[in-house]
């Protein structure tokens, strides 16, 4: 048996592994371009090529110099990268091109990284950086929690209605009481116990109470708090849907507290452009038109019951008022052009409220279909010397269009003015609705400049550590603390490598999970290096000694990790924010520290002193 000898394979391991995460490390030193991102505002503006001639002309005409202009797709959504040579370049083309464009344009200040387009073919892109890094926006949002509730006791009145007609159970009254509560009230108490059977067993998340001939409902505290929790979940998931399918940088999106959910945009420097995308609490609604009725004869009339006057177009337009079904519902939307070439989009359900959905289809076919965009806006106003936030809600109806056939799972809305419309239509669809308002209770914009200092000082901290570590290992282990020392380089890289790869989001408190990690990959080889000190003082040979202090050495090192670990999962599970990004910094440098100080060291260690007969190394002795 030869000690201390590693077989080829291993070693082309290594060496693969090292390459890859030099590789996918390499984006970092590339850095960032200065930009001013250029996006569409409505359905009916295009970018195109004479969109990009506009905004050369205009720049050279300003005497103001750029480096490209970039065009990105992101789900059928073209936006225009404008890159300049420095940050004083990149505000005053931002000025001037939304003096250019007009209201039409949602321009915005960004950041492009300049990776090489070889690298970014192969998925190697910049490791982002979070907004106490990068600059950004941050914006705490209050959930209107109450407005779900009370449109979810609305929804089951509804269908307790319907359940009890069915059952042939007959009441002479249903109310709301208030947001969390339901009464109906009966003629006989024999009906009030068929009733209250009924309701039992078709509603569990009901409290139902019965006093002569009345029964009264309630949600339970676990319903309740289960709709809360769903609803924030929702509005989260919408948020982030929307952020990626706008192309604005990527967010970290995270729960605040019972009913708040906050929000960091790093890269985006105008405030407005984000609260615009992220504060829209629009929602879709499918209704369908009242055609026995004249509405343009009601236009200074009243509308027939159970119906409401819109317009379209600019002509009137007459809904009634049950919504057939939600934007919510809706799992797929995915813009086209149907058989006559004219834009549609084509949506798929899977979300609840298909069966509806069918049902009124099929008895309504050769009858127009109107799809409502419904906005909550929330507006703040004094009252008795305080301030009272009020939601104002505007409806607006998008696309009208015949029913051809029942409609099941997958459909398509048609009669859209354009194919920009149709675009806009299902990037709305497929991020979906908010399923409760919000309103911006806090903003916050952090500057570039002040990223960059702390992207300096976390990087200083890093390095001043990084060296410390270095002289002390390489002055009191000689040979092998340099050894050491590469492979505390190589484990940077690699924590570098497997955050970029998986899209994970460094800040400050990350840096300072990568120093702490700096210090245990030391550790590792100082325990494994007094081992082989401790057996050479026995009198064992170098290379039995060298295989000892490895093999002995791992347990400990294992444990010491396994132990540590297990903390970062803690952490991770259950804390939020700049907690999350230290525990992910802490176990992904965890996990590369015990590959670089156990199995990278050895290698190195093997290639210069294993496999044949020495009588000393250099470790410091």
């Amino acid at each position: 048996m030869i000690l201390n000898h590693y077989p080829w394979w291993k070693n082309s391991l290594i060496l693969l592994i090292v390459l890859i995460g030099l590789v996918y490390a390499a984006p970092i030193f590339f850095g960032d371009d200065p930009a001013v991102q250029i996006s569409s505002a409505n359905a009916d503006t295009v970018i195109d090529q004479n969109t990009v001639t506009i905004i050369a002309n205009r720049l050279h005409q300003a005497h103001l110099p750029y480096k490209q202009i970039d065009t990105q797709i992101n789900q059928q959504k073209q936006s225009l990268l404008v890159r300049f040579n420095s940050e004083d370049l990149q505000l005053k083309g931002k000025e001037l091109l939304e003096e250019t464009l007009g209201e039409n344009y949602l321009v915005a200040l960004n950041l492009a990284a300049k990776t090489p387009n070889w690298l970014i073919a192969i998925g190697a892109i910049p490791m982002k950086l979070g907004l106490d890094l990068r600059g950004g926006v941050h914006l705490l949002m209050q959930v209107d929690v109450d407005s779900v509730i009370k449109q979810r006791v609305e929804g089951d009145l509804n269908s307790i209605s319907s359940i009890l007609r069915s059952e042939r159970v007959r009441y002479t009254g249903i109310t709301r009481l208030n947001n969390e509560g339901i009464r109906l009230q009966f003629r006989t108490t024999d009906t009030v116990a068929e009733a209250l059977q009924v309701l039992t067993s078709k509603f569990p998340e009901f409290v139902w109470t019965k006093s002569d001939l009345t029964i009264t409902g309630a949600l339970q505290p676990a319903a309740i708090q289960q709709i809360r929790q769903d609803t924030l979940e929702q509005n989260m998931n919408t948020l982030r849907n929307r952020v990626n399918e706008l192309g604005v940088s990527e967010a970290i999106v995270q729960q605040q507290g019972a009913s708040r959910i906050a929000v960091d945009l790093p890269g985006v420097q105008d405030t407005a452009q984000a609260k615009s995308i992220l504060g829209n609490t629009t929602s879709l609604e499918f209704h369908m038109v009242d055609v026995e009725s004249d509405a343009r004869n009601i236009v200074e009339g009243t509308a027939p019951i159970g119906t409401k006057l819109y317009y379209f177009e600019g002509e009137p337009v007459l809904l009634k008022s049950p919504v057939i079904l939600r934007g919510s519902s809706i799992t797929s939307a995915r813009s086209g052009a149907g058989e006559d070439g004219q834009p549609d989009v084509e949506v798929r359900l899977g979300g609840g409220g298909e069966a509806l959905f069918t049902k009124v289809t099929a008895e309504n076919i050769g009858k127009p279909m109107a799809v409502l965009s419904v906005e909550i806006k929330p507006v703040t106003k004094i009252i008795n010397g305080k301030k009272v936030t009020q939601f104002i809600t505007q409806h607006k109806v998008i696309s009208v269009a015949n029913i051809l056939q029942a409609l099941g799972n997958s459909f398509q809305i048609t009669h859209l003015s354009s194919q920009n419309e149709a675009n806009t239509l299902a990037l709305l669809l497929r991020a979906g609705a908010l399923s409760a308002p919000l309103q911006v209770i806090e903003e916050r914009e952090l500057g570039p400049s002040l990223g960059k200092q702390n992207i300096k000082m976390g990087v200083t901290s890093v390095i001043v550590g990084l060296l410390l570590v270095v002289f002390f290992m390489a002055i009191y282990y000689r040979v092998m603390g340099v050894i050491a020392d590469v492979a505390l380089g190589l484990n940077l890289i690699l924590i570098v490598a497997i955050l970029s790869l998986l899209g994970a989001t460094l800040t400050l408190a990350g840096i300072a999970g990568i120093v702490l990690t700096v210090g245990m990959a030391a550790d590792a080889n100082v325990l494994i290096f007094e081992r082989i000190r401790e057996e050479l003082r026995n009198g064992m040979g170098v290379q039995a000694s060298i295989h000892a202090g490895y093999e002995r050495a791992l347990v400990t090192i294992v444990d010491s990790n396994v132990t540590t670990l297990i903390v970062a999962v803690v952490l991770f599970s259950l804390g939020s924010g700049t907690v999350k990004n230290f525990a992910v910094t802490l176990t992904i440098g965890l996990l590369t520290s015990m590959f670089t100080a156990i199995i990278g060291t050895r290698a190195v260690v093997n290639a210069l002193y294993g496999g044949r007969s020495i009588k000393k190394i250099s470790i410091g002795i």
